[in-house]
């Protein structure tokens, strides 16, 4: 399938990506025709199948890359106290996620246009993340450092309102980012019963 005159692939490919996401966040995924995504692009509407099949796996590919660099960039170490470990998982949601608004709204709000097969494929990875945190918590649990009731509810509990930051916060407002973390951190040491 041709693509546009001067157009090239390594800079298509990733500006349909970035420009699918942007509209799926903001629109909403069955808001958005593949039509729309090409205009905004700058490409003819069948260009776009050079670089994707359809629309589904355009959400798809959308929410698995996001799973796998956030899989990817977060690095525990299990030498450290779990408290420290905690601490640096609560700083690393909160700043990775803030960095990418629109990728985490799409994990969260989207699913529900997934195909079974494809949202299996999400919660799979979606569930090894948070068990990267439930081992954080279960060690902490197990060295007294933290007093919770089930590790799995305090796991999603967590990291839902981690996530929430990314509803509300604004560069440039009341908060720094630095703030945001200190704050969060406390609220999460006392939810884990670590105060």
């Amino acid at each position: 399938m041709a693509r546009t005159q001067g157009s090239r692939s390594e800079i298509t490919g990733p500006l349909i990506r970035d420009v699918a996401r942007s509209l799926f966040a903001r629109e909403g995924y069955a808001a958005v025709s593949m039509r729309q995504i090409a205009s905004a692009v700058g490409v003819q509407a069948g260009a776009l199948y050079a670089y994707i099949p359809d629309k589904q796996a355009l959400l798809f590919d959308l929410l698995e890359s996001h799973m796998q660099d956030t899989l990817a960039s977060w690095h525990d170490d299990p030498v450290n106290p779990p408290l420290i470990r905690l601490e640096a998982f609560v700083r690393y949601h909160i700043g990775f996620s803030l960095d990418r608004t629109d990728a985490v709204f799409l994990s969260y709000m989207e699913l529900r246009n997934l195909t079974p097969e494809n949202f299996d494929r999400i919660a799979r990875l979606r569930g090894q993340y948070e068990a990267a945190l439930e081992v954080i918590l279960r060690d902490g649990q197990k060295t007294g450092a933290m007093q919770f009731a089930d590790a799995k509810l305090t796991t999603l509990a967590l990291i839902a309102m981690l996530t929430g930051v990314t509803n509300w916060y604004r560069e440039g407002g009341r908060l720094d980012r630095q703030r945001i973390g200190d704050i969060y951190w406390s609220l999460v040491r006392g939810a884990v019963g670590a105060d």
